[in-house]
């Protein structure tokens, strides 16, 4: 087995990606154990988020950057295609059955619809506003986006490529995720609780708070034990809800600033990955009861995660920032009491305080 961490540094982009289950199992088991590679990927932009395609023949890692998606092919460590024209870019979300994958666009409020084998885009639907969250839905067969700014979630029919209906959240949604059997839920960061909803009848069916966590943001599901797993960006926790009962049953400490949280049912284990530069490992000791296995080191900022569920490798991405530079009459530095920018995956700066210097990609190594 391997396993694998992906960080990003950003000046001529890089990313790198070293053993993550590796070694949380690897802990578990009295074998720690790391295996790196770093691959020099070039460019300069902001990174989002990396999702995952396993699905198509071969493993692909989709990097978010900013104004594109970058294609990489995690065996041979090469970039295979990029997807332009993406403005604000947040998420990926694929439908294999179609051959289609949809980026969400959160500039200018719309998905990108392109083709899995070509990589080509093939249209644009405008949704909510500031689409960021994204996920495909294999029961009702729709695309959904979770909508920032308009508090909403957009319907897409993943084979026509077209809006069938908006449901109203309570909240600015985050992360979600689908059972594939007929129920999705959604993190809401700003009144701390999840909601779920039906996906055929875009209705919202249930809503319950989520306790001692703040600003939950990544979202994982125990599709087996029926258990999700919210990370907690602003009190360094996990949540663990029963769905069916619609309650938080447990929490855990986990790293501080977490963005994005990954279930590996086989293993038993939940990963949240951190800014300050770790990937908390919890383990599901029993459908009630979770222990800390692991904190596995990664880089600073690598705050965004996906989880290969064939190969049980973890990717996560991540930007080494340069020094501040000086004020300016139309830059001023938090120090001098200007509002501060904020420190959430794939924010980009206002005031020009943070600069990416490099950026890195861990990929696996074979042993």
């Amino acid at each position: 087995q391997r396993g694998v961490i992906g960080v990003d540094e950003a000046d001529a982009e890089e990313i790198e990606m070293h053993g993550a289950r590796q070694v949380a199992v690897g802990k578990v088991f009295g074998r720690p154990q790391v295996d790196h590679e770093r691959l020099v990927l070039g460019g300069q932009h902001m990174r989002q988020l990396v999702r995952v395609d396993q699905q198509v023949g071969h493993v692909k890692n989709y990097i978010s950057r900013a104004t594109h998606v970058i294609v990489i092919d995690a065996d041979s460590g090469k970039q295979v295609g990029d997807i332009t024209d993406t403005p604000g870019v947040h998420g990926i979300a694929l439908a294999p059955e179609f051959e289609r994958g949809f980026v969400s666009n959160g500039r200018e409020g719309t998905v990108s619809i392109f083709d899995l084998n070509t990589l080509k885009t093939l249209s644009k639907v405008k949704v909510g506003d500031n689409p960021d969250a994204i996920l495909y839905d294999p029961a009702s067969k729709r695309v959904f986006t979770f909508n920032g700014r308009s508090h909403d979630a957009s319907a897409l029919d993943a084979s026509k490529g077209e809006v069938v209906g908006t449901i109203k959240l309570d909240g600015k949604p985050e992360f979600a995720v689908s059972d594939g059997k007929g129920g999705v839920w959604v993190n809401i960061e700003d009144k701390n609780e999840v909601q779920a909803i039906d996906p055929n009848k875009l209705t919202v069916t249930r809503i319950w708070p989520l306790t001692n966590c703040e600003a939950p943001s990544g979202l994982a599901l125990d599709k087996d034990h029926r258990r999700l797993f919210s990370g907690c960006s602003d009190n360094k926790t996990m949540a663990i809800s029963d769905v069916d009962a619609g309650k938080v049953i447990a929490t855990a400490p986990i790293c501080n600033g977490t963005d994005a949280t990954a279930y590996d049912d086989e293993a038993g284990l939940a990963f949240a990955s951190c800014h300050d530069g770790n990937i908390a490992v919890l383990h599901e000791d029993s459908p009630n009861k979770f222990s800390v296995a692991e904190t596995v080191p990664t880089q600073e900022g690598a705050r965004t995660m996906a989880l290969d569920p064939k190969t049980h490798n973890l990717y996560t991405v991540t930007a080494k920032f340069g020094p501040a530079p000086a004020a300016t009459a139309d830059h001023c530095t938090a120090s001098r009491g200007e509002p501060k920018t904020s420190s959430r995956s794939g924010d980009i700066p206002r005031d020009g305080a943070l600069r990416p210097s490099r950026s890195r990609l861990f990929l696996p190594m074979r042993r």
